[in-house]
């Protein structure tokens, strides 16, 4: 069976395009309709249950509420929910959150008593189970580590994806690895990198320290803070995890200032794989999300539920993997 995708390569238009016109949305040119329409009958496409179900009610409409959407690593996840849910036929509508307890309440509350949404992507900081207790307006997905029963949850295995970065560290013979990105109320992600951080020291012998920079924010004046205070220090490392690529980048950049050689003297390594830890000098070894598989397996969730099946509330763990680059090479 043909996909919104091939109809649009077939037709040289977008995939948002084809949805609009199997949709029946009225701002489409005539000649562009035509076109997609002959390329819908020439490949035999049939529109999928759900765009079908649209036109008797549904919006289309499913929001995406993020924490934060000035940083790199959720840009580029948005990216994925709105290519996605185009070659789905739903428009994924984007708010950002803060990670307020009261801004995630305020969402939920709105979903369940008649906005456009017919389903919630939700990636929180602050929400806990009982917040959602009884939430039954649409399909509700969450992005994360944190539990919340009876829903779909969808993730990486940060501890295992955490373990993996840091024995890439310790088989290279690095003794002194510090961990930056470590929070004081840790929980979610935060946590879990944390402890597979320890458990890649203990596996890796038990001389190896345990050496933790503290923040309170993922960006890269936290990392180049962090980074100055582990140089002023008695514990200098010769290697540093960093929970996400800006904080490595910024670790990178105090490491420069410092005449400090990456990574003959210290190898870093971060955590989102974003454009710009790809085009660093040096390049970021980082660990890699699968962000499109995310988008898919929680967009492909909401759209069996929209259709009908009923589906029980499921954790789904995607693949990741470690993409070793200049900053911290294999030898």
């Amino acid at each position: 069976m043909a996909t919104r995708r091939e109809v649009a390569r077939a037709a040289n238009v977008s995939v948002r395009t084809v949805s609009n016109v199997v949709n029946g949305f009225d701002h489409v040119a005539p000649d562009t309709r035509e076109r997609v329409l002959r390329a819908i009958e020439e490949l035999e496409y049939r529109p999928s249950e759900l765009a079908r179900s649209l036109k008797v009610g549904r919006s289309g409409l499913v929001g995406l509420m993020l924490p934060e959407l000035d940083t790199a690593y959720f840009a580029e996840l948005t990216r994925a929910f709105v290519e996605g849910g185009a070659e789905r036929g739903l428009t994924v509508v984007v708010d950002q959150t803060d990670g307020d307890h009261e801004r995630e309440l305020a969402l939920l509350h709105r979903t369940s008593t008649g906005s456009l949404f017919d389903a919630l992507v939700l990636s929180p900081l602050a929400l806990r189970a009982d917040d959602v207790a009884g939430f039954s307006a649409g399909p509700l997905v969450f992005l994360g580590e944190d539990e919340f029963p009876g829903f779909d949850k969808v993730m990486i295995d940060n501890f295992r994806a955490a373990y993996e970065a840091v024995d890439h560290l310790v088989q290279q013979g690095r003794r002194r690895i510090a961990a930056i990105g470590a929070e004081r109320a840790a929980h979610g992600s935060s946590a879990l990198r944390l402890e597979g951080y320890r458990a890649a020291l203990r596996a890796g012998g038990r001389d190896l320290p345990e050496i933790v920079e503290y923040v309170s924010g993922f960006r890269r004046p936290e990392g180049a803070a962090a980074m100055r205070r582990l140089l002023d220090g008695p514990d200098r490392p010769d290697a540093v995890f960093c929970f996400s690529d800006p904080l490595a980048l910024g670790a990178l950049r105090t490491l420069y200032e410092a005449h400090v050689s990456v990574p003959d003297d210290v190898a870093v390594v971060g955590w989102d794989d974003i454009e710009d830890g790809r085009f660093a000098t040096p390049s970021l070894t980082t660990v890699s999300p699968d962000k499109k598989w995310l988008a898919r397996t929680a967009l492909d969730r909401i759209v069996r539920r929209l259709s009908g099946e009923e589906l029980p509330g499921e954790v789904l763990v995607g693949p990741h993997r470690l993409i070793v680059r200049e900053s911290s090479p294999t030898a």
